[in-house]
């Protein structure tokens, strides 16, 4: 499914130039470089500005006290998710109230209108893959979960504010933990970035939308190795939308691929299969790698679990399965994953 030492040769001579300038340079926390990837990583989502943090949950977690929520404000998303999307708003002592999707994973505009209530306070769509989810318009703020949809640009940043990832194995990805909180609002992301700054601001340690901040700075290494590997991200993404490209053509007819964006990104390829985990094991007999996103839906968790329903969620979840879709793939190894697919459904 990903292979980072691949990934790193192709912009190793980049990377490893700029992580040394950090190195002899001393400055390990802040700088240049900080400030010149957040620069590229709002204009890489079209957003006015962006500030580094120290990993996409804490992007979600500041995004969420920056609009000013307080413990006990309900918080409106999708069943289909990682679990940090719904970890962030419970660590926070906020109401995750999951909402069922569409069949394409996305968050359901109608099931997220009924989830509503007058303590309903912020909604986080989740750009699931690399497509859009829609604003469900519930009037109040939103702070979209882009963690998987650099290269979709704003079509996938358009909340009050926006949190990304840059966790490894994203398209975009660091050498450890990393993500940005993106926005248009400058006194917005200034608060952003003195929550995760222990609540500086004007020269003080203050309280910040009624939270106490943190330590919650990107790291001028990550900044070095992103910045290295951004001029590889076009090719990336594009060969990710070539290799989608041709499994859409050529998947076994029992296969259906999950219905995504036309110019997506390709965060993964997932398809719908019956029998996954007996599918996922012949594959692995096989040789071929694959991952189920995601084998439980939120509202099953039960660390964040409110009694929601999500029947389609559920469906999806007991059928989604993930194929290789890495940009290092090669067009022999695409081959192997198709033959594979058809003997795993066949057998």
């Amino acid at each position: 499914m990903v292979d980072l030492a691949a990934r790193h040769e192709q912009a190793s001579s980049r990377v490893e130039a700029l992580v040394l300038e950090v190195l002899r340079g001393g400055g390990y926390v802040g700088g240049a470089l900080v400030a010149e990837v957040e620069a590229v990583a709002a204009r890489r989502f079209g957003r006015a500005g962006a500030v580094g943090v120290a990993s996409g949950t804490d992007a979600l977690m500041l995004g969420l006290q920056a609009l000013g929520l307080r413990p006990g404000d309900e918080v409106i998303l999708p069943a289909l998710s990682f679990f940090a999307t719904a970890g962030a708003v419970a660590a926070l002592g906020l109401v995750p109230v999951i909402a069922d999707v569409r069949e394409d994973g996305l968050l359901d505009p109608d099931a997220a209108r009924r989830a509503w209530t007058p303590r309903t306070r912020a909604v986080i769509p989740v750009h699931l893959f690399g497509s859009a989810a829609p604003d469900p318009g519930l009037g109040v703020p939103v702070l979209d979960d882009a963690a998987q949809a650099v290269g979709a640009g704003v079509r996938c940043a358009y909340g009050a504010l926006s949190a990304t990832s840059v966790y490894p194995t994203k398209t975009w990805g660091a050498a450890g933990d990393g993500g940005f909180v993106l926005g248009d609002d400058p006194a917005l992301l200034a608060r952003v970035r003195a929550l995760g700054n222990h609540g500086y601001l004007d020269g003080q340690h203050r309280q910040v939308s009624g939270w106490v901040g943190r330590n919650a700075r990107l790291d001028p290494i990550q900044a070095a190795v992103l910045l290295g590997q951004e001029p590889e991200l076009d090719q990336r993404i594009a060969r990710r939308q070539a290799i989608a490209r041709r499994y859409d053509r050529e998947l076994p007819r029992s296969v259906r691929p999950l219905s995504r964006d036309p110019d997506s990104p390709v965060h993964q390829y997932a398809v719908l299969v019956e029998d996954r985990a007996l599918v996922q094991a012949r594959l692995s007999t096989l040789g071929v790698e694959t991952r189920a996103y995601y084998a439980r839906p939120l509202h099953q968790e039960p660390a964040v679990a409110q009694g929601a329903e999500a029947p389609v969620a559920e469906h999806l979840a007991a059928r989604l399965l993930a194929l290789p879709v890495r940009a290092s793939l090669s067009d022999a190894e695409v081959d192997r994953v198709l033959d594979a697919l058809r003997q795993a459904v066949r057998g």
